[in-house]
Order: structure tokens, then sequence, then C-alpha cells
């Protein structure tokens, strides 16, 4: 059974939309205790650490009675967008929204999500995890933006939506008409690489 360590809408309606089967529980990991500067590593240290929360406090966690307890895959990522060597998370405002899209109009990022899938054993008796394989990757994705007016920025930072996404926009939402063409796994833009999960997920 997949264990989605994260509260993100996009990474569960990614696994939704493809049929994996998994329930999603959110890290409570702290990701303010990273110090990493490496951006590319940032992402694949906090796609680490929330999945290795929640392996450390499974046998807290109620699970359903159904579930088919055994072999268990815990799924951590964590997506940083990077701009001319700067990382963009949310934005704090419709201000910084709106500044940073100015700057990344007609110009390109890349989009890096860190993946960790932590898989092991649960004895449902003694409620014990013991980890067999720990397998990490970050994947990148070039995102090219189109040129914007600046009307239309506005107009796009009063939906709101770029408050609540890594980078200040959300492909498969509004900011997906302003994209121009991406470079490398389109689903990772969304938080989750899908190639990445198939292949490692249901690798013998």
């Amino acid at each position: 059974m997949l264990i989605l360590a994260s509260a993100s809408q996009s990474r569960k309606k990614l696994l939704e939309n493809c049929q994996i089967e998994f329930i999603q529980i959110s890290s409570d990991f702290d990701e303010t205790s990273i110090q990493e500067k490496n951006i590319f590593n940032l992402a694949l240290e906090l796609s680490y650490q929330k999945a290795n929360s929640l392996s450390e406090n499974i046998q807290n966690i109620s699970l359903h009675e159904n579930l088919n307890y055994g072999r268990l895959e815990i799924l951590g990522c964590d997506s940083i967008f990077e701009f001319k060597g700067e990382a963009y998370g949310k934005p704090f405002n419709k201000e910084e929204a709106f500044i940073r899209w100015k700057k990344m109009s007609g110009e390109f990022g890349i989009l890096h999500t860190g993946h960790t899938l932590i898989i092991g054993n649960f004895d449902s008796n003694s409620k014990i995890f013991k980890i067999t394989e720990i397998i990490k990757k970050t994947i990148s994705s070039r995102v090219y933006f189109s040129n914007l007016e600046d009307w239309e920025i506005k107009s796009y930072v009063d939906t709101n939506e770029p408050l609540y996404c890594a980078g200040g926009f959300a492909l498969e939402g509004i900011g997906g008409k302003y994209i121009e063409k991406i470079e490398g796994c389109y689903s990772n833009v969304m938080g989750l690489s899908l190639p990445w999960l198939r292949k490692n997920l249901y690798r013998k």
C-alpha cells in the first residue's frame, strides 16, 4: 500500500487520475529545520524528511482496519521553483506575486521536485515498520513563461491561485495558459513525477 506523506491536493489528484491506490497522510515535519542552501539538494532533503517522519510515527497512526498490512511504500515529495538561482516558494502576498510574475514574464525557471520512496514491511501486531529500501531522486523540469501584459499578471494574481503554489503558479490551474512550454517531466511540475513513481513503485 502506498502512503502519500503530503497534504497536497495536486499530488492527490495526480495519483487518483492514474488510478494508483493510496492513502494520504500529511507529514508533520518542520521544514524550517533544514538549512541546506543548494536548491536541488534542498528539495531532495525535504522530501526525505517528510517520508522519514511519517515512517518513524507510523505506529502511532490509526490506519484503516481493512488496510492490507505487510509491504508499505511511503512517498515524500517537495517542490521548489528556481528562478535565476533564487528559490521561489509560495508568495507571501499579492504584491510579491505580481513582482515575481513581472520578472518571470518571457523567461524560464526550473521546477525541482525531490522524491523519496521509503519501502518496508509493517507488522500489524507489533506495529513495527522495518525499512528495506530507500529510493531518492530530485527531478527537474524547465518551465517557459509567456510574455505577459501587466493587466494579465494582475488578473491572475487577483485569482489568489499564485499564493498557494510553489513558484507562484499552477500548471494544472488558471496559470496553465501562461506557460509556453515545458522541457522535462510534465507531471513533475505539478509536484510528482508519475514516470519516476511507476518505475520505482512497481519494480520487482
